[in-house]
C-alpha cells in the first residue's frame, strides 16, 4: 500500500489539548454499528467470556534537557531504554553536529555519545549509577509534541495499570480505563489479562517513504506472562474473543501469535509492522484511540479492519470526536 493511501485530513481543531475527565467520560465509537457511546458503556459492548488484554507498561519520565559539554548549546534528549551492554538509547535533537564522543550535561550528570545517530537515535553511556532514579529526579513526562496543553498530575499520562517504567509514551487506549469500567467488566462476565510492551520510537517516527513494504520499524521489548497465554486458551476454550486494548497490546500479541488462534508466553525484541496483508490471528476486537495521519498505527488499523476505517474516521470528524493521545476512541472488529 502507498503511504499516501493512509492520509486522512486532521484539523487542528480535532486534536485533544485537555484530558477528559473524568477519564471514563471520553466519547467511544463503537464501528462495528457506528453508533456513538461514552466509554462507561465499554462493558456492555461485550460479551460474557470475552477476555480483555491491556499494556500494563508505565511511563518514564524519559525527556531530558540539557548542554552540550564545551560549547554549551542546548540538546534535548527523550530516552527510549537500556541495551544489554549497559548503555540507553535516545533519541536527541538536534542531531546535527552530534558525533561519538559528544557529551550533553545534564545537570550534574554526563551522556556521552558511543554510537549514531541514526535516525535521530544514538547510543549513550550515562555517569549514573541508576539511570531509572536519576530519570525519576529530573526528566520530564514526554507528552506527545502535539498536545500543547497542560495537566495537572502526571499520572494523568499512565494508564491505571501502570506498572514497572519502561516506556517513552502512554499506551493511550488505556488512558480511559478507571475501575468503574474494570468492575463493570468483571460484572459483565469479561476476564482481564496482561501484556507489556515498552512503547518506542516508532511511535514519534513517520514512515518515510513511498510505499509500506519499504518501512522497517524499530523493535520494541515485549513480554507476554504465562498467565495471559493460558487466559486466551480459555477464552478461545469457552468461545469468547479477545480484545487487545490498543494497538501496542494487538503488536505483542501479534507478535507471538500463533497460527491457531492461541498465543505463546515469553519476552522478545520485535520489529513487527502490521498493516494491509498482514495476517491478524489472535486479537478479535480492538479498542484504540484515532491516530495521526500516515502512520504507521493507521496502517496497522487499516489491516485490522479493512477499508472501514476510513468511515469510521469520517464520521468521527463529523461528530466532532477528539483525536489523538487525549482524544476519544473506538472500537473496531477484524475484517474476516
Amino acid at each position: 500500500m502507498k503511504v499516501d493511501e493512509l492520509e486522512y485530513d486532521l484539523p487542528d481543531s480535532a486534536i485533544a489539548q485537555t484530558a477528559a475527565e473524568p477519564r471514563d467520560s471520553a466519547r467511544l465509537l463503537d464501528t462495528r454499528t457506528m453508533t456513538d457511546h461514552i466509554f462507561t458503556e465499554l462493558p456492555a459492548l461485550f460479551e460474557p467470556g470475552d477476555l480483555v488484554v491491556v499494556n500494563d507498561t508505565r511511563v518514564r519520565r524519559a525527556r531530558l534537557s540539557g548542554n552540550k559539554a564545551g560549547s554549551g548549546g542546548h540538546v534535548e534528549l527523550l530516552i527510549l531504554g537500556g541495551n544489554e551492554d549497559g548503555t540507553w538509547s535516545s533519541m536527541i535533537r538536534p542531531a546535527r553536529r552530534i558525533r561519538p564522543g559528544t557529551v550533553v550535561e545534564v545537570g550534574e550528570t554526563a551522556f556521552t555519545v558511543v554510537d549514531g545517530p541514526r535516525d535521530g537515535v544514538v547510543r549513550m553511556e550515562v555517569a549514573a549509577a541508576d539511570v531509572e532514579a536519576l530519570l525519576d529526579r529530573v526528566g520530564e513526562m514526554p507528552l506527545p509534541p502535539y498536545f500543547h496543553g497542560t495537566l495537572d498530575d502526571d499520572d494523568r499520562y499512565q494508564t491505571i495499570f501502570a506498572r514497572a517504567p519502561g516506556s517513552a509514551a502512554a499506551p493511550t487506549a488505556g488512558l480511559h480505563f478507571t475501575s468503574r469500567v474494570v468492575e463493570g467488566l468483571v460484572r459483565r462476565g469479561v476476564s482481564l489479562a496482561y501484556v507489556d510492551l515498552h512503547v518506542g520510537i516508532d511511535t514519534f517516527r513517520p514512515m518515510a517513504v513511498e510505499d509500506t513494504d519499504d518501512h522497517r520499524m524499530h523493535t520494541e521489548w515485549c513480554s507476554v506472562p504465562v498467565e495471559t497465554a493460558e487466559a486466551v486458551e480459555e477464552a478461545r476454550g469457552r468461545g469468547g474473543r479477545v480484545v487487545a486494548i490498543g494497538t501496542t497490546t494487538t503488536r505483542t500479541l501479534e507478535s507471538l501469535g500463533r497460527p491457531d488462534g492461541l498465543v505463546s508466553s515469553g519476552v522478545m525484541e520485535t520489529d513487527l509492522f502490521l498493516r494491509p496483508g498482514s495476517p491478524f490471528t489472535v486479537v478479535d476486537l480492538m479498542v484504540t484511540n484515532f491516530h495521526v495521519p500516515g502512520s504507521t498505527l493507521i496502517a496497522m488499523i487499516a489491516g485490522f479492519m479493512g477499508e472501514g476505517w476510513r468511515a469510521a474516521y469520517r464520521h468521527a470528524l463529523e461528530s466532532g470526536y477528539r483525536f489523538l493521545s487525549f482524544g476519544d476512541a473506538m472500537l473496531c472488529e477484524r475484517e474476516r
